[in-house]
């Protein structure tokens, strides 16, 4: 069976991969010497714009398809999960590193139940009732942040804002208070932070060396892994003793953990407890790293751009002025705000691209697309382009708020933060709030007196599991 992912090409020849113009690939090794692990996402993006929007690319002996034309990367999209899945290398590093199987990398039927289940704590309903929660670590972070702010000293950025996520986490969907913030067990993360960047660099490597020796690193993914899987399997348990204490709470579960307890444990549900256990480790995993990192690029983005700081501020003073009193109706106030996390994404989304391999003989746009071949979908190309984005290098929020019209400048088809399609993240309304909160709490409080990399320059992009910024310094003082 074939299916067409593809503009309109109907009555003409398909074209080969190998047969688009792009880079010369070396004798074993492909292109993988003109790209580098932790900055892949901007040498093929560099690439692009010498070759255009399809070329191929070989990683060693695997020939890959780049498709950067925002169009046909959204009818990829939309093709999952029975078109495309994630490349299978990946869930296979994933599963030999032990880890579980939840919605990030499940397909197919496996993929359709789980993501039932994991949507019902998803809902934007679910998040608002748990709304005061988020709130109470915001006010964690603020006290933290208090300290630093009073005796001058600079915040490590990163560090700070995944203790933040981490802890909302673990609240909506597991119901503990871990409390990283105030200096609480911060193992989760720890363990998190040797766990993703693993799965990408394996995911690419030309030789799986690991599997015959193990280097010092390898040694210390293993007790992360194993560290990681014995902690997700204590929440588990605890949240069946609260079930089996209690048997009303399957009916009206008070966390998103005992909602997947629930949801499996119905007649022909196709979820079991590892599944509920990976979706455990999916959630922490997903959820560190691309809030925390979307936070700290648009702090990144506004200390440089004070017009905009300046005019989020004004809007935060008017609607939510007051951490300690925040609610659901004051974050849905803040449209200017909203407009600087879009624009953050555009131009430094954590997800600058995503692979994917064909399950079955397809084309894109013209080009024969074999069942098993890859495809590397650049995210951030017409993002960055003034042909689809005018003045697309510059930061401005304006462009995504109506004018006296009601037209809206930039155009939303475009870009994809939170991917695209039936796979869309499911985690999408809860990022969104976790960072206008953040964000309100610190632009009602503080001045943000610098945002800077150790050397002083521009941030660099650095490419692990996401695309975060290289380390950053935060320097606050309390607003007068």
């Amino acid at each position: 069976m074939s299916t067409t992912v593809t503009l309109s090409h109907e009555g003409q020849p398909l074209r080969s991969v190998s047969s688009l113009h792009g880079p010369r690939p070396w004798p074993l090794v492909g292109n993988l010497l003109q790209v580098r692990a932790l900055s892949v996402h901007r040498d093929i993006e560099r690439l692009c714009q010498r070759y255009g929007t399809f070329f191929p690319l070989y990683f060693g002996r695997t020939e890959v398809l780049v498709v950067a034309d925002h169009e046909a990367v959204a009818a990829i999209l939309r093709e999952r999960p029975d078109g495309f899945r994630r490349p299978s290398v990946t869930a296979n590093v994933s599963e030999e590193m032990g880890g579980l199987p939840g919605l990030f990398m499940a397909e197919g039927s496996e993929w359709r139940n789980q993501r039932r289940m994991v949507m019902q704590g998803f809902a934007p309903h679910a998040i608002k009732a748990y709304f005061p929660s988020l709130a109470k670590v915001a006010l964690r972070l603020r006290k933290r942040w208090d300290g630093a702010a009073q005796a001058g000293r600079d915040i490590d950025l990163a560090a700070d804002l995944k203790r933040y996520t981490v802890d909302i986490i673990a609240g909506l969907a597991f119901g503990t208070d871990v409390n990283t913030i105030d200096g609480g067990e911060d193992t989760i993360q720890r363990h998190l932070d040797d766990i993703l960047p693993a799965i990408a660099r394996r995911s690419m490597a030309l030789w799986p060396y690991w599997r015959y020796f193990k280097l010092p690193q390898d040694r210390r993914l293993e007790r992360s892994v194993a560290a990681l899987a014995s902690a997700v399997d204590e929440l588990v348990a605890q949240a069946r003793a609260r079930l089996a204490a209690d048997p009303s709470r399957a009916a009206r579960p008070a966390n998103l953990l005992e909602a997947m307890i629930a949801a499996a444990d119905q007649p022909d549900s196709g979820v079991d407890d590892r599944a509920v256990a990976g979706n455990v480790s999916t959630m922490l995993l997903a959820g560190e790293d691309t809030t925390a990192n979307t936070i700290a690029w648009l702090l990144y983005l506004l200390q440089r751009h004070p017009q905009a700081m300046e005019k989020a501020r004004a809007e935060v003073l008017l609607h939510a002025p007051d951490a300690s009193s925040f609610s659901i109706v004051q974050m849905d106030a803040l449209d200017y705000l909203d407009a600087c996390i879009q624009e953050a994404m555009r131009l430094k989304p954590v997800a600058p691209f995503l692979p994917v391999e064909a399950l079955r003989d397809t084309a894109v746009a013209g080009i024969e697309v074999k069942a098993g071949a890859l495809v590397w979908c650049v995210l951030r190309h017409h993002t960055v382009e003034d042909s689809h984005f005018p003045r697309a290098a510059e930061f401005d929020p304006q462009r995504w708020l109506p004018d006296a019209g009601g037209a809206i400048a930039a155009d939303k088809k475009v870009g994809a933060p939170f991917g695209s399609g039936p796979r869309t993240c499911p985690g999408r309304y809860l990022a969104l709030l976790e960072i206008k909160i953040a964000m309100a709490m610190i632009l009602a409080r503080y001045d943000v007196l610098a945002v800077d990399t150790a050397g002083g320059g521009e941030a660099g992009e650095v490419m692990g599991f996401v695309m975060s910024p290289e380390s950053l310094t935060l320097r606050l003082k309390f607003r007068s």
